[in-house]
């Protein structure tokens, strides 16, 4: 015979009390760490937002000769860049989730999606040295016949926007086809099997049965996707061309927030130095916005019995 050992009320609530604190704890962290970089980016930056005033997002001129700072080419070309990323990634990444759940034999669905989720590991100097040396040359292969056939006066060199976009598009692909299979995974059989019932085709039951369910975590993903594609730095410097300029079209130079400061913030010094600390605070901003949208995305998507 066996009695159960009750603890006294106190020592439990004494427990619960001590492990909720603890949690608490560790949580705000995340906040004060985010509050402390924002302290320190407000700071370092100060003097070019005071020196330049609303001139500093939406003026064009960035020169250290005359040591004039103004961001908005940085700042397009970080957007043009992460959307450009996207347009390319989503379809694909959107593609191969969908094989691996839904039509891919297991043996083939493990390894693809290992090898998928494999892409998010490589380093991104690594991507950028592919970038170098497969990717421009391609680039600029496909500038060159594009000079041929149409005759405009190009001088091909394969570095610039869109190869900045190719590269980027191959590293959001991991994050979003992730997210999009996970959620994909996470409708109910019985969506599949009702349409299926209904005489659905398998394209319908995709159509009708699974995305509008699975749309929230997809397009948060991609929003996700964009804040990646808009932070990401050292494969970008090494293809995009850093000029301090807003592209012309697809083939020019230009730069982002981060590969501005990437390329800069060694030989920087004085009011140039602020001026890039000021860049950022920008892209800090813009990355806590990107993942707010997200989440209002998520909630507003999603199924209310089915929200957490």
């Amino acid at each position: 015979m066996t009695t159960d050992v009750k603890r006294p009320r106190s020592m439990t609530s004494a427990a619960d009390t001590t492990f909720k604190n603890i949690i608490i704890s560790l949580a705000s962290l995340v906040l004060v760490a985010v509050f402390l970089y924002g302290v320190v980016l407000i700071a370092g930056g100060f003097p070019a937002f005071a020196r330049e005033g609303f001139g500093f997002i939406f003026g064009l001129d960035w020169n250290p000769g005359t040591e004039k700072f103004q961001a908005l080419p940085f700042i397009a070309g970080s957007f043009l860049t992460g959307f450009g990323a996207l347009i390319i990634a989503v379809p694909l990444s959107v593609a191969a989730a969908l094989f691996i759940v839904e039509y891919a034999p297991k043996w083939l669905a493990v390894p693809v999606g290992y090898m998928i989720e494999m892409l998010a590991a490589i380093p991104s100097v690594v991507y950028g040295l592919w970038g170098i040396f497969v990717l421009i040359p391609a680039v600029r292969s496909f500038q060159s016949w594009l000079v041929g056939v149409t005759g405009l006066d190009w001088t091909p060199t394969g570095i610039g926007l869109m190869s900045a976009i190719l590269v980027l598009a191959v590293m959001v692909i991991p994050y979003v086809c992730a997210i999009a299979r996970d959620v994909i995974q996470l409708v109910p059989n019985d969506q599949r099997e009702a349409a299926y019932a209904l005489g659905a085709t398998k394209w319908e039951v995709i159509r009708y049965g699974i995305l509008p369910y699975a749309r929230a975590g997809i397009l948060g993903g991609v929003i996700l996707g964009l804040g990646r594609a808009i932070g990401e730095t050292l494969a970008v410097t090494m293809v995009i061309g850093n000029a301090s300029e807003i592209a012309k079209n697809l083939f020019s130079s230009t730069a982002t927030m981060s590969s501005l400061i990437a390329s800069q913030f060694g030989e920087a010094g004085g009011v140039q130095l602020n001026a890039l600390i000021a860049l950022g605070f920008l892209l800090l901003v813009f990355s806590v916005i990107v993942n707010l949208i997200a989440r209002v995305v998520i909630t507003k998507l999603t199924p209310v019995g089915t929200r957490l």
